[in-house]
């Protein structure tokens, strides 16, 4: 009997239509176009605007084309997992609200929180529903509205996040195809040079919290650049050797889009060319758990059934990993 695998049956992104640009930022803060060009890579970002919105309106735009384009009804999704850093709220989970949103009356749900590793954490705990044969049909969400946690004083850390959402479905297949290795690792001690203090049981939500802005991301910015450089290169490499794959077998790297220089330094550690690279980050910034599946978007029609695909992630905890698969259509046809 053949083995059973999860694969990738359908991809859908989106975001916000509001762009905020570094020419918008440096009338926010004192930065300009070239200082977070070269920094980072990004020149623009998307932000969810409107009163009450959230990471969950993100996810269900993500998932209503998701089930148009892969003709599939809302009603026959088993499973819902959102990966996101901003949940609509500390309860219920935002994949229940989502699911709610999208009438998927029959699936169960529940969030992933891994900070940017989490859509990666989120695929490979979907593709052991799959492999046990439990579930059919599930569908993995990347969702974060970043901008509502974003301090637009703060210049090391507004000029790098924007809002965005992605969102797979994975269903089962015996060709060989889809979900081949993973591999995932975290590092609680990294928790001081990445974080957001307030709102937690730690630091519960005061008055005193809120002046302080402890609401806001705070990151260290070089012991996380060193840590990520380091982990995403790493572990990429670990599982090209493991799978026994050389740069010439990967047909695209997909890197979490944190910073572009990180980006540069994972590829080469692979050894894989620019053109072998998905790299949005210049139009949407760092959408946390929105980057890989928007790239997996964006660059759908250019996949190919069986193409390689390396995934890679870091963030926050620190979390990171990496997954191995093999693309299961032909996406320009």
């Amino acid at each position: 009997m053949s083995k059973i695998t999860a694969v990738i049956t359908g991809i859908q992104g989106y975001v916000p239509d509001y762009i905020l640009t570094n020419k918008e930022l440096e009338t926010l803060v004192d930065t300009n176009d070239e200082w977070i060009t070269s920094r980072t890579g990004v020149k623009e970002r998307r932000i969810l605007k409107g009163e009450g919105t959230a990471s969950s309106d993100l996810g269900t735009k993500a998932i209503v084309g998701l089930l148009k384009k892969t003709n599939t009804s809302a009603e026959e999704i088993d499973l819902i997992i959102c990966a996101t850093a901003t949940p609509d709220m500390l309860f219920p989970s935002t994949a229940c609200i989502i699911a709610d949103k999208v009438g998927a009356i029959n699936a169960f749900a529940y969030d992933i929180m891994a900070a940017c590793s989490g859509f990666l954490f989120s695929v490979a705990t979907a593709s052991k529903f799959i492999e046990t044969g439990s579930y059919k049909k599930i569908i993995v969400v990347g969702a974060d509205k970043m901008s509502s946690i974003v301090d637009y004083t703060d210049r090391s850390t507004c000029i790098i996040f924007g809002d965005g959402a992605g969102a797979i479905l994975l269903e089962p297949s015996k060709e060989g195809l889809g979900i081949q290795d993973s591999i995932l690792r975290s590092d609680g001690s990294g928790r001081e040079f990445l974080h957001m203090k307030g709102g937690g049981s730690q630091k519960p939500s005061t008055h005193e919290t809120v002046d302080n802005k402890d609401h806001y991301i705070f990151q260290d910015g070089q012991p996380v650049f060193k840590a990520a450089v380091k982990s995403m290169a790493d572990v990429s490499e670990e599982i090209m050797e493991r799978n026994k794959l050389t740069a010439d077998d990967v047909a695209w790297l997909v890197p979490h889009q944190a910073n572009k220089r990180i980006i540069d330094a994972t590829a080469r550690r692979m050894g894989v060319g620019d053109d072998k690279v998905m790299l949005n980050i210049q139009k949407y910034g760092n959408t946390t758990n929105g980057t890989i599946p928007l790239c997996l978007w964006e660059w759908e029609n250019q996949l190919n059934k069986g193409d390689n695909i390396i995934l890679a992630a870091f963030g926050g905890g620190f979390t990171w990993g990496s997954i191995y698969l093999k693309w299961a259509y032909d996406s320009n046809n």
